[in-house]
């Protein structure tokens, strides 16, 4: 179980997201805007951050830039959730530092694949692979 952080400052968007993560197996801590996403990563030292764009008092490229290049939070991969879906934007949140960028609206699936992946963890349906012992 991982625990991830979900910065976003839509409330819908916010609990959406929050089911999905809680769903999946993994805890779920929130924060409603950039400023208070750098704060909370810095704090509870999420394994994952799942990070708005477009939000108030620190943007998500803003945030994700802080977040990265912070010798105590650098560690932490950050996954851009966004509606900005034009390639000069996505590019720009790689420069950032994310690890990846997730388009709204997006499936259960897809989210759960984005995770999986960006933290070296499986879908919970599938079986372990056999131990090399």
């Amino acid at each position: 179980m991982a625990r991830i952080l979900i910065v976003d400052d839509s409330p819908s968007q916010l609990m959406g997201i929050r089911r999905i993560v809680e769903k999946l197996g993994h805890e779920a801590l929130t924060a409603e805007d950039g400023a208070a996403g750098v704060e909370a990563a810095k704090r509870e030292l999420p394994d994952l951050i799942l990070m708005d764009v477009v939000m108030p008092n620190l943007n998500g490229f803003q945030a994700t830039r802080s977040i990265t290049r912070d010798p105590a939070t650098k560690h932490i991969p950050v996954v851009l959730v966004t509606t900005k879906d034009q390639e000069t934007d996505r590019v720009w949140g790689m420069r950032q530092g994310a690890k990846a960028y997730l388009t709204k609206p997006f499936s259960e699936t897809e989210l759960a694949e984005t995770i999986g992946s960006t933290i070296g963890v499986g879908a919970p349906d599938e079986p372990e692979p056999p131990s090399a012992a």
